[in-house]
């Protein structure tokens, strides 16, 4: 009986033990993903296409902020060498700010927000100032990599203009 209660007592500290180890690891996790979107900036500043598909899993996709899919890593490369040659060839990104969540230990979600400066896009397409990005992690073989990637421009939120159904927005 004695056993029993001892083991019984010592089961919370167990799981707290458990807990504590649990929470180390995703701060680990939480913070190897933020590196990563310092290397996200680091590789665009640097305007090395190569070392940013490496961010992506092989098989990874990523949307840009026109809709453009790309898929597959080397595809990334691909299009991000033909659009550092001119468009981005003095552009310089900013991430600004990032969230992450994890959905299982191996499974990350995060938005990150950023800015640019020095894009040269062509006319009829939208100069990227401000933006986010949802990312979805995976962790394989110890290291974070995206898996997909939604690119977004922005504009300052504001309210929604109001009014009756039918009638002109108020202002």
């Amino acid at each position: 009986m004695n056993r029993s209660l001892c083991g019984f007592a010592l089961l919370p500290l167990m799981v707290l033990g458990v807990w504590r180890i649990a929470s180390a690891t995703q701060a680990d996790d939480e913070a190897a993903i933020r590196r990563l979107q310092t290397e996200q900036a680091d590789t665009w500043n640097r305007h090395d296409a190569a070392g940013y598909a490496r961010l992506f899993a092989d098989d990874g996709d990523l949307v840009n902020v026109l809709g453009w899919w790309w898929q597959g890593r080397a595809q990334i490369e691909s299009k991000l060498s033909s659009a550092f040659a001119w468009v981005f060839h003095e552009s310089q990104l900013t991430i600004t700010d990032t969230s992450v969540r994890f959905l299982s230990p191996t499974i990350a979600v995060a938005q990150v927000r950023w800015t640019m400066v020095g894009a040269r896009t062509p006319p009829g397409m939208p100069e990227p100032r401000i933006g986010i990005e949802m990312q979805i992690l995976q962790k394989k073989a110890g290291r974070w990599l995206i898996q997909s990637f939604q690119n977004t421009n922005g504009i300052p939120e504001r309210p929604f203009p109001s009014g009756a159904p039918g009638a002109a927005p108020a202002t």
